[in-house]
Formats: C-alpha cells, sequence, structure tokens
C-alpha cells in the first residue's frame, strides 16, 4: 500500500513465521489487518502512524502496491496468500484516527470475518518505550481514540490488538502528532519491519504464538 518507506524491511532481525506466497486452495475465512493513522502527508511519518506504516510494509512485502480499492472511508487491499490463509485484508481507515471504527466496520461487512477472531488492529502505544512491542487477546483501549473508536463500533474488546511502542514525551497529542526524531527514526524503522513480522507470525500461528514470541523483545538503537 502507497506510503510505506524505503528500506523499511532491510533491518536486522529474524522474521518469525512468515508464509510464503502460493497457489490458493480452498478459499479460507478471510483474515484482516488494519493499521491505524491518519490520512494525509502531513502525518506520514508521525509517531500515530505506525499502523499504517506496519500495514504498507506487508503490502511491500508480499508485492503489492497502491492503496486497493477506497471505499465507505477505508482504503482495503485484498491479498491471497498460502494456505491455510488464503485471503487477508489489509485495511487503512481513512476518517481520522478517532473515526477508525466505522471505516473498518464497512470493510469487513461483504466479508465472513468475525471481529472477535479474525481481526489484528496495529496500533501505536505512547506507554510502550520505542523498540518494544505488545500483543494482546482482547482488552481495554488503553488511551487509544482509534482503538476506542473500534471497540464501540463492534461492541466487543475481544479484538486483538498489536501496540508498536512510541515512547512518551510531553503532552500526548502533541508527542503523537509529532515525528520521530533524527536519532529514533532508524530503531523506528525497524520497528514497524517488527511488527510487519508480528503480523505474519499471527496470521500463520494465531494470536498465542504471536505473543510468545513478540511480547518479550526489546530492541536496542544500533
Amino acid at each position: 500500500m502507497a506510503g510505506s518507506a524505503s528500506g523499511e524491511d532491510s533491518h536486522r532481525r529474524t522474521r518469525a513465521g512468515a508464509p510464503d506466497a502460493g497457489a490458493a486452495g480452498t478459499i479460507a475465512r478471510v483474515k484482516v489487518i488494519c493499521g491505524l493513522g491518519n490520512p494525509g502527508d502531513r502525518y506520514r511519518w508521525t509517531r500515530h502512524n505506525v499502523g499504517f506504516r506496519v500495514v504498507d510494509l506487508l503490502a511491500d512485502r508480499w508485492g503489492h502496491t497502491g492503496d486497493g480499492r477506497l471505499r465507505d472511508g477505508a482504503a482495503v487491499l485484498e491479498v491471497r496468500r498460502a494456505e491455510p490463509i488464503d485471503r487477508v485484508l489489509l485495511v487503512k481507515p481513512m476518517r481520522y484516527m478517532n473515526r477508525s471504527g466505522g471505516p473498518l466496520r464497512a470493510a469487513l461487512r461483504q466479508t465472513d470475518a468475525d471481529p472477535t477472531r479474525d481481526l489484528l488492529v496495529v496500533t501505536d502505544d505512547i506507554d510502550l518505550p520505542l523498540g518494544r512491542v505488545r500483543l494482546r487477546r482482547s482488552g481495554s483501549a488503553g488511551g487509544h481514540n482509534g482503538l476506542r473508536d473500534i471497540i464501540a463500533t463492534f461492541g466487543t474488546d475481544e479484538i486483538a490488538r498489536l501496540r508498536i511502542g512510541v515512547g512518551r514525551a510531553g503532552e500526548a497529542a502533541s508527542h503523537v502528532l509529532a515525528t520521530f526524531r533524527t536519532d529514533e527514526r532508524e530503531l523506528a524503522t525497524e520497528m514497524v519491519a517488527v511488527g510487519a513480522d508480528a503480523a505474519e507470525l499471527w496470521l500463520a500461528e494465531g494470536i498465542e504464538a504471536a505473543m510468545n514470541a513478540f511480547n518479550g523483545i526489546e530492541v536496542e538503537p544500533a
């Protein structure tokens, strides 16, 4: 999907559980990875947009360009993957962070996806330091307005989420709408790639496997 950084996938790490593309077999239940962010170039490299960057990187890894179709406030790219995954929707709500739920629900409306089983939401997290990620099967929004709107829209907090640490400094709203400092950018790029690894493992093996593999890691600056 449009907007991914060159070199995003070239940093040091071992990719975990990434499935290979292949010919589709029996059609399986669709899986959905939704990255949260704000649309527009002014927000592209902000801390709040790491969810968009993870989804863009997955599209790049899988050989796709562009945002797919834009409909009902969401950019949706459908990708065919190897069995047993088969179909994956990469979704970016495009009505700004606080209104993420409606576009995501619209994107899922024409699928058989169950948001409590088949959806992974990727967000930034100011309560995690840069260099950490955290996956959870369910739980509160933790102060994240985009995730809060999704929980309210679907009427459940039983939604898997992948949080990418962006650190905390000063007033929260100003912090997440700022870009990474020069000395943070390389690590931020690496953590986007780690997030994409975690999402691929979620696809291949489920939330428990992804939690076990990624929740304890801490990546240090080079």
